[in-house]
């Protein structure tokens, strides 16, 4: 993105905040309704386009579909390889770290914050989702959730078909067997697997 491009899009987000209490919301940490805000809608609408515009033409152009991502992903870093399809909610609130490897059917579901680090393998079909709907039944019904923010460290392994829950950290260097569904934070340095995710071993130097 060029540096007019990077004005105009920081002009566009300071409109919509300027407008929308939910977007603000969002950005606080705070409760939303997606349901009822324009704002966090069409932002929504526009990185699907993107994603749809990646998987359509990476295969024919994938420097591209590359620059297309990083317009998406701003927060992202270099050398990150990634396998179509990908589906991300805000491409505004993910940040990849350098040389981390996304395989395919990667999804990023809500405006929760998501931090991926260096040297991660994301294995296929992995999901990160954010938003933790009202239990509250009238509240819920009303529209109230709240993004929790996802944070994924340097060097970690994500098995195939991985499911992070919202407000779930996964520290350095640890490996998450395929299929886990991740409901609690996972400590640094060990093997984790099951549903919930359980570390079963350190990983010995």
């Amino acid at each position: 993105m060029t540096q007019g491009e990077l004005g105009r899009a920081d002009e566009r987000m300071q409109a919509l905040l300027a407008a929308d209490e939910d977007l603000r919301r969002l950005i606080a940490g705070d409760w939303i309704r997606y349901r009822k805000s324009p704002a966090l809608q069409e932002l929504s609408w526009d990185a699907h386009a993107t994603c749809a515009k990646i998987n359509r033409v990476f295969y024919d152009d994938p420097a591209e579909a590359r620059r297309l991502f990083h317009e998406l992903v701003p927060g992202a870093g270099e050398g990150i390889d990634f396998v179509p399809p990908i589906s991300i909610d805000y491409g505004m609130r993910l940040v990849i770290g350098d040389r981390t490897f996304i395989n395919a059917d990667f999804l990023v579901i809500g405006g929760g914050q998501v931090t991926i680090g260096a040297d991660c393998l994301i294995g296929p079909r992995c999901g990160i989702y954010t938003p933790n709907h009202a239990q509250d039944i009238a509240r819920r019904l009303e529209g109230w959730e709240l993004p929790e923010p996802v944070v994924i460290g340097d060097n970690v392994w994500l098995g195939g078909s991985v499911t992070l829950t919202p407000g779930v950290t996964i520290g350095d260097h640890s490996i998450v067997g395929a299929g886990s569904v991740v409901t609690k934070d996972i400590p640094s340095g060990v093997v984790a697997v099951g549903n919930p995710c359980r570390p079963i071993r350190r990983i010995e130097p």
